[in-house]
């Protein structure tokens, strides 16, 4: 089954309700008129997927001030994801996307035939539009400073 139509810039992100790694139920509108930094990644506990986790986890204070929340999502169970959020002191919500359900509504490619997750990041306005975009597999540090970089100069748009 092919994939929606890729999200692009100005499209608001789908509705999505999953748990995070304490069981909780998150929503988007649970973070209306908040900026959002929605990070899809391939697998807990490997290297480049640990380093983008704990970049964001580092820089956690600067997209705070920012006003914009960071998500983490993969495809991980709930329990998966609370070894590697205990492992690493990750605050942020990272949330279980079983079928990878919410990154084919967004419309993002996978890997391994659209089985895993590809590392690709959305830098949401305040209204949950895509104002940014950036996908890079092997640059796993490199979505957190073009995230950042971008998150500080949105202009906080809610239309």
């Amino acid at each position: 089954m092919p994939l929606p139509k890729a999200l692009e810039i100005g499209d608001r992100i789908p509705d999505f309700e999953l748990q995070d790694q304490h069981g909780q139920w998150v929503k988007r509108k649970d973070f209306e008129g908040k900026p959002l930094v929605i990070f899809f990644y391939p697998k807990d506990h490997t290297p480049g997927c640990t380093a983008e986790a704990c970049s964001f986890r580092d820089y956690e204070k600067e997209f705070q001030a920012a006003g914009a929340q960071v998500i983490g999502i993969n495809d991980a169970e709930v329990s998966m994801h609370k070894s590697f959020v205990d492992k690493y002191d990750l605050k942020y919500p990272v949330l279980s996307d079983p079928g990878h359900v919410v990154r084919k509504s967004f419309g993002a490619p996978g890997l391994l035939f659209n089985t895993v997750a590809n590392r690709i990041t959305y830098v949401t306005n305040g209204s949950h539009k895509v104002a940014y975009i950036f996908k890079s597999l092997f640059r796993a540090n490199d979505h957190v400073s073009e995230s950042l970089d971008y998150v500080q100069n949105l202009v906080h748009d809610t239309h």
